[in-house]
């Protein structure tokens, strides 16, 4: 039997706090998934892709996706991935300031797994690690 392959992170989101803040709290519940950083769509766009010179993502993976960035916002990004054969299943969770009906309702119009409010950035970073932590550990992702 093989073993199961870790699954990758990889965070979209443009203020560098909020980086910082979330792997702190990764490291904190001793999460040890491997975390690519992207600061907006187009970038992670080209991680998830291996374009533009980027290595690219292998599966298993999860996306935690900020909404408001520039040049690509999460709604956007989640109106591209849903369109693209190879990424229109990709696991997201939204990790965000807006607490917008209209943003939640695209969100997960636009299948997302979670919607997660900053409302708090400290207790928001432990609560989301804390349900990662639980669903990479009972979830079963396709490789």
């Amino acid at each position: 039997m093989l073993e199961p392959k870790t699954a990758q992170l990889l965070h979209v989101e443009d203020d560098n706090i909020c980086l910082m803040g979330m792997a702190r709290a990764f490291v904190a519940a001793k999460i040890s998934n491997p975390i690519v950083f992207a600061h907006d769509g187009i970038e992670a766009l080209e991680i998830l892709r291996g374009t533009n010179g980027r290595t690219r993502l292998s599966h298993p993976f999860l996306i935690l996706l900020d909404l408001n960035m520039p040049r690509m916002n999460g709604i956007e990004f989640l109106q591209v991935i849903r369109k693209d054969d190879e990424l229109k299943k990709s696991i997201v969770f939204v990790l965000t300031t807006s607490g917008a009906d209209k943003d939640k309702a695209a969100a997960y119009t636009l299948g997302v797994a979670g919607y997660i409010l900053k409302t708090n950035p400290g207790n928001a970073y432990l609560e989301t690690t804390t349900l990662l932590d639980t669903y990479l550990r009972v979830v079963e992702l396709p490789a």
